[in-house]
């Protein structure tokens, strides 16, 4: 392999590596993100978005923007709030008593609403796997066929040319 195409890749993984890891750094100090752990905002306690990578989030107290999670449920608790969208990707929503949000999304899980909790805007529920798959698997097909193309490519070109029989 040329010294070229060693560089193209490699710049093409550390751009793929930085654009990956820059989801894990949070815009504020009240902002919180993990990734396999799970996250609780106490009561009396105020953060501004709350993002969360195959773990679950517990709202007692305030949350002035979104809550996301992927792979984990959202529960909202006694008077915990969330101002802005709870969005789940493959978990479950559970409202409790007094509990004050603003548009609920869960995609392939379900939403558990208390008679008391109190929902702003829309709640929007696709339930099934089959959201799962076109909301996760169709972006991965097209990662993977870009990727074959590019290792396809790199091959073709890094082929010795044939001798031409006269």
């Amino acid at each position: 392999m040329s010294a070229n195409v060693r560089l193209a890749l490699r710049l093409f993984a550390g751009f793929l590596l930085i654009a990956i890891s820059t989801a894990a750094f949070g815009k504020d100090v009240h902002d919180r993100t993990q990734f396999g752990h799970n996250i609780s905002i106490g009561a009396g306690e105020e953060v501004s978005e709350v993002t969360c990578f195959g773990c679950s989030v517990r709202v007692r107290g305030h949350v002035a923007s979104d809550v996301t999670t992927f792979g984990g449920s959202i529960v909202v608790e006694g008077q915990g709030e969330i101002g802005g969208d709870t969005t789940t990707f493959g978990g479950s929503v559970r409202l409790e008593k007094d509990a004050k949000v603003h548009d609920v999304t869960v995609f392939g899980g379900q939403v558990h609403r208390d008679a008391a909790a109190t929902v702003l805007g829309d709640v929007t529920n696709f339930g099934g796997a089959g959201w799962l798959v076109l909301v996760f698997g169709l972006p991965l097909v097209i990662f993977g066929a870009v990727i074959a193309l590019i290792v396809w490519l790199v091959r073709r070109l890094m082929r010795p040319a044939l001798p031409v029989v006269a």
